[in-house]
Formats: C-alpha cells, structure tokens, sequence
C-alpha cells in the first residue's frame, strides 16, 4: 500500500530533543530524523512554560524552519498546548504559568498555528487552528478540533453535557487520538471511531522528546522527572513512548486502521507535501 507521508500535529520531541529546550541544531537534527521515518510534516509543541522559554523556542523554530533542507520533515508552524488550559485538567502542566485567554498577545506569532486552550475560560483572538485542550466545557463553538479527545478532558456523562461527548457528536470537529494502547483503551477507541466521521480523525503520537533516544532511562520534561514508561512519580502521563509509525502498525493489527486517517491532516491544515510511504502487508514502512 501507498500514501501520503505523515504529518505529526501533536508531540514534545523524540529522538532525544525537547522542543522546550532545543536549539535550532536540535530541531533540524528531528526534523532530519523523523523524514527517515515517513513524517513529512511537523508542528513542533511546546507545553505550558514562562511567556520568555516559550518566546525563546518559538524563535529558535522558526529560525530552524527557516534553515531546513529537502530531506527534513517539513517545520509547518507551531502547536502552542497550554498556558490558557483549566487547571482542573492540568494533567503534566505546571499551573504558575498559566494565563488567562486575554493575555494571548504575550506569546503570540505567526508561526504559531494551532492553540489548545480551554473554551470555557474565554476566547482567544488568532487565526491559529483553535483546538479545545485541557478543559471540561461543552461548548466547542468557536473551535476547530479537540486536543487529544478523552485525555485530560471531561469525559462522557449521561446527566450533562461535557467536552469528549461534543466533540463525538460534532460532525464538524476535527479530534486528536492517540491510538498508542495506552492513552485510550480498545473499546473508546471504537467509539471514537464509530461516531465520528473517518475525515475528521486526526492520529497523534504526542510523543516524548525520550523516544527514539539513544540512551533510555529517566528524564526531566515540563519540570518534572519522567519514567521510561512516559509517566511521573504520581502516574500522571506525560505523553507517549511511540510514534506515529508505531501507532499506524498498532492500530492496523487491531484492524482499526483507516488509510483516511493519514489524509485528514492535510485537509485540516490546507497543505500538499512531496513524497510518499510504501507499506508492506503489516504496516511496517518499505519505503520513504
């Protein structure tokens, strides 16, 4: 089988880089590293920090987009995940850093172009992807997607309305899932994928920069010390210990895989990449 190369919305890092510390050698050095692995396309994510770090890294992979070469995955912008997120669902984001949503100006780019934010604690002006992250609000009016659905999200009640039940039964919502058999069990996942269109499913790794990481053992992410398992002292998960090729493979094998899956970022974001990935009949990569 055939397809477009992948395109990577949602993750920290791998290959030992944190893209909220990188230097613009580190984010090439990725980018060079994920195009091996089939990504085409990246949107570096920075979690919750100081408006000066995330100020910093946002110039530092800009300057690297500017500098990439041919055999790069491609830097398309940057996912800004927290800062205006609920403090109910912090999951692994440090709340002293926290803004309101009128404060967006601070960190404001344009290369920054999908925002997760919490909708419920205000609206947030910027023609970024708007994605509600982070949150409890039923409201999903003014948004584009949902960041990782069911993750540090209000879940699904059958009393009242919540943020996982509007994003199922919005059509019109784009979701993020991160199918890594850790973050969502088999049978969401087939909910998920049972009530939403097949176009609007977005797979994610939201990955750790300790991924592909040449020497594997405890690391520092978001302040804080994190297992090779992805997850801190107290359980609370980090992000995932695979990518999207991993994933890809994984949910194949489960016979949930749908080659649409790999289309709808391209739709979502409006962009066409050169090149494409061979699959042989178990969704191991042959060629990319």
């Amino acid at each position: 089988m055939k397809t477009k190369l992948l395109i990577e919305q949602h993750f920290h890092g791998c290959f030992g880089v944190d893209f909220g510390t990188a230097s613009v050698d580190d984010v090439l050095y990725l980018a060079r590293e994920t195009r091996k692995i089939g990504i085409g396309g990246i949107f570096p994510t920075l979690v919750t920090d100081s408006v000066e770090n995330i100020k910093r890294q946002t110039k530092i992979i800009k300057t690297a987009a500017e500098r990439q070469t041919p055999d790069m995955a491609q830097i398309l912008g940057i996912h800004l995940e927290g800062i205006f997120i609920n403090p109910l669902k912090k999951g692994i984001h440090n709340e002293k850093y926290f803004l309101g949503a009128d404060k967006f100006d601070l960190v404001a780019d344009d290369f920054i172009k999908i925002v997760t934010f919490a909708p419920e604690l205000g609206a947030i002006k910027t023609n970024a992807k708007l994605q509600a992250g982070h949150c409890v609000g039923a409201d999903l009016s003014g948004c584009d997607a949902v960041t990782h659905i069911f993750n540090a999200m209000e879940g699904i009640s059958h009393r009242a309305g919540s943020t996982g039940l509007s994003a199922l039964i919005d059509d019109r919502i784009y979701t993020e899932v991160i199918a890594d058999g850790v973050h969502l069990s088999d049978d969401i996942l087939r909910l998920i994928f049972k009530a939403k269109p097949a176009d609007k499913i977005i797979l994610i790794s939201d990955s750790l920069p300790v991924v592909g990481a040449t020497s594997v053992g405890e690391t520092t992410f978001a302040g804080q010390k994190i297992g090779t398992d992805g997850k801190n002292s107290d359980g609370t998960i980090a992000g995932s210990t695979m990518m999207l090729p991993g994933i890809i493979k994984l949910l194949a094998s489960k016979k949930m895989f749908n080659p649409q899956f790999i289309d709808n970022p391209y739709d979502y974001h409006g962009v066409d990449l050169p090149g494409q990935i061979e699959w042989d009949e178990e969704f191991n990569i042959i060629k990319c």
